[in-house]
């Protein structure tokens, strides 16, 4: 078990709480989520988990659970309350009580420098749409890198650019709230240029292995008619290898199934975004089907996957899809592909605490079980994966969602605070203690 990173998964405005303490600046989620009809019946991150006061209490769990990683993800506006400019000592300092209490149980942190919550001065500016906003994340980069970097041994980037591209800049129902369709592509660019850029100052910094984390999905045709073959293709170059290519080949895919294809590229931009990174981050959740569009808009049209079962978020539960995703970017990108870590995946479940005090979530067991058969049959057709981390430690605010959407393997009560680890924390447990 050494060798293999087993680990759990959260993200800063999902869990810390904390939101107006020590100096940490508004973020565009802090934002939206105290816009009315944003977030379901208006739930925001205020307090969340509370996890920037109970660190230590979480840390304790995940030690007791048996996992040897842990996947946080660093608040910019904690940082840099403005984005760029002054440092918040305060927001460094919690950063690096938790790296040392991770290290001291024998944990590897694994921080995510951008989790979806820029920094609201920022996103004044442009946000993503601002190719300056590539070249600020890198000097926050650098900055966390120059606290942390002696004890970090591995760093990710950019948690999932596609879906803060699709969701928060395209569609608008995350944050910023933004419903700029196609018109959306340049934030992808300058999300990946930020990475690049990022991937430099770590390594001037003297980081470890570093990473980007994105979501991916396997593509299914709803049909074997030529127009859904032609959305599935148009939609695997959005939500895939739009990401992938410029990273692993230097070169975008051919985007003109989306108009004038991507903006703003200039020369040596796609030598940064190529700079090589030790790993790949894959977030797996479900496969897509699609079908030819209905309507003038987009090149495609997402179709409903059923015969499977689903989540309490509607989700179809489909294991086997992960190994298809990683044997096949294996076969896609060959030797240009890093190793493959499995940076999220889990599932949300109707869990209640029973009066006895337990919470059980079988649904969640056989869900962990399939997939992580699916990675170790992916592993044997030839995908060098090296690490799991389950989405999430924590039940959590689950972004417009709010709080009802419960991803953890430890219960969260909202009014109290207080953490009950599940049946599936359990299983979890005896699974690891099994391995090792």
């Amino acid at each position: 078990m050494s060798t293999f990173l087993w680990g759990t998964a959260t993200a800063a405005y999902q869990i810390e709480g904390a939101a107006a303490e020590d100096g940490r600046g508004p973020s565009i989620w802090d934002t939206f989520s105290h816009t009315p009809g944003r977030v379901r019946d208006g739930h925001t991150g205020d307090v969340a988990c509370d996890h920037y006061h109970r660190f230590a209490e979480d840390v304790a769990l995940m030690a007791g659970l048996g996992v040897n990683a842990y996947r946080f993800s660093i608040s910019w506006p904690r940082v840099l309350p403005a984005g760029s400019g002054a440092v918040n000592a305060k927001g460094l300092d919690f950063y690096e009580r938790l790296v040392d209490t991770l290290l001291a149980a024998g944990i590897a942190p694994v921080p995510t420098l951008f989790h979806w919550d820029l920094p609201q001065e920022l996103e004044d500016r442009g946000g993503w749409l601002n190719r300056d906003v590539s070249a600020l994340f890198a000097d926050y980069a650098a900055v966390v890198a120059d606290r942390l970097a002696d004890r970090v041994p591995m760093w990710i980037t950019l948690n999932e650019p596609f879906v803060h591209m699709a969701f928060g800049y395209g569609l608008g129902v995350h944050a910023p709230g933004r419903t700029l369709l196609v018109e959306a592509l340049p934030t992808a660019h300058h999300q990946l240029l930020g990475h690049g850029l990022a991937v430099r100052a770590l390594r001037a910094a003297g980081a470890g292995k570093v990473l980007i984390a994105n979501n991916h999905t396997p593509v299914w045709p709803a049909s074997g008619h030529p127009g859904d073959q032609v959305a599935a293709r148009a939609y695997d170059t959005l939500h895939n290898r739009l990401f992938l290519d410029p990273l692993l080949l230097g070169a975008y895919p051919d985007l003109s199934a989306y108009g004038n294809g991507m903006d703003g590229v200039r020369d040596g931009d796609l030598g940064v975004i190529s700079t090589p990174i030790d790993g790949l981050g894959i977030n797996y959740y479900n496969p897509t089907r699609i079908a030819a569009p209905t309507e003038d808009g987009l090149p495609f049209a997402e179709a409903p996957l059923t015969g499977y079962p689903t989540t309490a978020f509607g989700w179809p539960v489909v294991p086997d899809g992960l190994r298809e995703l990683l044997v096949g970017l294996t076969t896609r990108y060959g030797t240009a592909l890093p190793p493959l870590y499995v940076t999220e995946n889990g599932c949300s479940q109707d869990d209640t605490r029973s009066p006895g005090g337990t919470v059980d979530d079988p649904a969640r067991i056989a869900y962990l079980e399939g997939h992580l058969a699916a990675v170790e049959r992916a592993r044997a057709e030839g995908a060098d994966v090296r690490g799991y981390f389950v989405w999430s430690l924590l039940d959590n605010f689950e972004w417009a969602e709010g709080y009802h959407q419960r991803f953890g393997l430890v219960h969260v009560d909202f009014a109290t605070g207080e953490r009950t680890p599940k049946a599936s924390y359990h299983w979890l447990r005896d699974h690891l203690a099994r391995l090792s």
